[in-house]
């Protein structure tokens, strides 16, 4: 394709883009990243956690060069949609859930708008365009790709900032066996001495090389982790069931720029507005699948939102949650869920929540689970006795 029709075509698949739903759209090539060894660094460092699938070899061999994802590939589309809901999620709920995961689910959304785009540019070539299609979905490093195609900058907490819309984005990729003009990287580094987001993280998983450990992050333990959230983790997960956005929350450039988006995938479903923190803990294992269908939700599974729910109750230590976590404590067939009660209870340790917990610990076969309600009874115990001081 010579020059000028490319260029051409460029500029009327980001116009395409736009009337699909995507608010940023750039090009880059399927060059190598030039960050690899920041990314490899970081998986020998353990900082992926338990994503296990992020260290693979062959995971690792296609993020080191898109061209074994696709051996034609010429150009890389990357695209970014908006996702802040327009009413405050909060404002009517007694936990948080993280603003992406309040919509529908983007790896259904996005996937659907970019094969459309696909339609688009096999119509304007007449021919079939080789291309494979990717959302948070693939060996892909993402956010090198859209700081390339000129989308922004990685930030200091990780995320990507656009200078005028913030780091509210979910971003997609194609790749292309199409020869495409490439825009220009953004270079700039607009966080200067800004250090907000680290300063607001309770954890302190922000590293100074713009990476995350997800041994700290509440998103990792919230959404990613299967079983057991670490017990020094579990007070600074504070109100958060699902995710966090604190250090996009205190972004400069999302207080001062970001809007809500008008996109109605991203608003909140009907299943969360106005939800409970006890209905989370009254979830059952029946009818989570339809309650959640299609929402990000689904990717903790029920054992893991009723044991984020219990978290974020003991961390309220509110009376209130107690019958609903004496509950879970004698009834759940998770133990996972049933260690995290017990815990809960031994936070909030009411009378009641300490009737409860020796209730339980007379019945509970798993020894997990009598462990906690022990160390929940002697915590509660000395406490009563250092508050009698």
């Amino acid at each position: 394709m010579h020059e000028a029709p490319a260029k051409a075509l460029a500029a009327e698949i980001k116009d395409e883009a736009k009337r699909a739903g995507f608010s940023l759209a750039g090009i880059t090539s399927p060059d190598p990243p030039a960050h690899l060894e920041v990314y490899e660094a970081w998986l020998s460092e353990g900082h992926h956690a338990g994503m296990a699938y992020m260290n693979r070899e062959d995971a690792r061999q296609r993020r080191a060069d898109p061209r074994t994802i696709l051996p034609e590939c010429q150009a890389i589309i990357v695209l970014a949609a908006d996702y802040l809901p327009k009413a405050a999620f909060r404002e009517t709920s007694n936990f948080q859930i993280a603003s992406y995961a309040l919509g529908d689910d983007y790896h259904i959304v996005l996937p659907e708008r970019m094969r459309r785009l696909v339609l688009f540019i096999q119509e304007r070539l007449g021919r079939e365009v080789k291309h494979k299609i990717y959302t948070d979905t693939g060996p892909l490093l993402e956010r090198e790709l859209a700081q390339r195609a000129g989308l922004g900058w990685i930030g200091k907490n990780s995320c990507l900032i656009h200078p005028r819309l913030g780091s509210y984005f979910v971003l997609g990729e194609i790749l292309l066996d199409v020869p495409l003009p490439v825009d220009e990287p953004f270079s700039t580094d607009r966080c200067g001495t800004c250090t907000r987001c680290i300063d607001a993280c309770p954890t302190e998983c922000i590293l100074p090389n713009r990476t995350l450990d997800g041994r700290k992050c509440i998103s990792y333990w919230t959404i990613e982790a299967k079983d057991e959230i670490a017990l020094d983790i579990r007070p600074q997960i504070g109100d958060w069931l699902f995710g966090c956005d604190l250090c996009q929350q205190v972004c400069p450039y999302n207080k001062t720029f970001a809007k809500p988006s008008e996109d109605p995938a991203f608003q909140i479903r009907e299943s969360l507005a106005g939800a409970t923190l006890g209905q989370f803990l009254q979830l059952q294992p029946d009818d989570w699948r339809r309650r959640f269908k299609q929402s990000p939700l689904l990717r903790a599974r029920r054992r893991g939102l009723v044991r984020n729910a219990a978290v974020v109750a003991g961390n309220a230590e509110d009376p209130a949650f107690v019958p609903e976590l004496i509950v879970l404590l004698r009834q759940d067939p998770e133990a996972l869920v049933r260690s995290h009660a017990a815990w809960a209870l031994g936070r909030i340790r009411s009378p009641q929540a300490l009737t409860g917990l020796r209730a339980a610990r007379s019945s509970e076969k798993s020894p997990e689970v009598i462990e906690t309600i022990e160390t929940a009874l002697r915590d509660s115990w000395s406490f009563t006795l250092d508050s009698r001081k």
